[in-house]
């Protein structure tokens, strides 16, 4: 399998990120993830990979997360999970990522972690 991206063209990171890959003539199916949300599975499968809880992967800044107080301890992984989906605007953005191995481009030049 090729390399994914979750991206949200109105990011500039998300937009940093795709350039550099463009730059090194790396070809990545784009998913605008707030468009096409991934499935249960697939979310899970990234967290996994990334090697972090679904908590780490929350945009923490945003109203939703402020409006549920998604910083409670009594969520479970699959409840936050579950936000996520419903509120794809909660997903840490951009992700790169294959079968096995995916970076948070956060920098966008984490990604260069996946292409050297």
């Amino acid at each position: 399998m090729g390399l994914k991206i979750l991206h949200n063209p109105r990011c500039s990171k998300s937009r940093q990120t795709l350039a550099i890959l463009s730059d090194n003539g790396i070809d990545v199916d784009i998913i605008e993830y707030l468009k096409d949300v991934p499935s249960k599975e697939t979310l899970r499968q990234i967290i996994n990979i990334l090697g972090i809880k679904p908590r780490d992967l929350l945009r923490k800044g945003e109203a939703v997360y402020k409006e549920n107080d998604l910083k409670r301890e009594d969520l479970t992984d699959d409840d936050l999970i579950q936000f996520m989906l419903d509120n794809p605007i909660l997903i840490e953005r951009p992700i790169v990522y294959d079968d096995e191995r995916a970076v948070i481009g956060r920098p966008p030049d984490n990604v260069l972690k996946l292409i050297k």
